[in-house]
């Protein structure tokens, strides 16, 4: 019993300033923050329109649109940032299938591109 307490102390302390330090940092924060709200800073943002309104209203998908590609080359990157760090212990299939990715991603690019998912008017 004696040996299964000290393997798990180091850990049951972890625990205990983790969630010591979260709370002091909440509280601090509840504490010492400025409660004076500008009507601009909670305001509408990210998806342009105020989110009380009608939910049957016309709104513009193309912010949407952009959200959802800026995820997919995200994701891409971070695909590569691995792959370039192996890249000296790698073999061609690797390259070749890493060409491939690059590849159909470039063709999706260039289709939203001609398709004018990117232009913001």
């Amino acid at each position: 019993m004696q040996s299964l307490a000290t393997e798990y102390l180091p850990i049951l302390l972890f625990i205990a300033v983790a969630v010591g330090l979260g709370l002091v940092l909440i509280l601090s924060a509840a504490l010492l923050a400025v409660r004076n709200p500008d009507p601009e800073k909670v305001s509408a943002y990210e998806c342009g329109f105020n989110a009380f309104d009608d939910a049957r209203m016309k709104f513009d998908v193309r912010f949407y649109l952009v959200s959802i590609l800026f995820i997919i080359f995200d994701l891409e990157v971070a695909f590569l940032f691995p792959w370039a760090v192996s890249f000296n212990g790698m073999s061609d299939t690797a390259f070749w299938s890493m060409m491939v990715f690059l590849g159909v991603l470039t063709v999706g690019f260039a289709y939203e591109w001609k398709k004018g998912a990117l232009e913001w008017e």
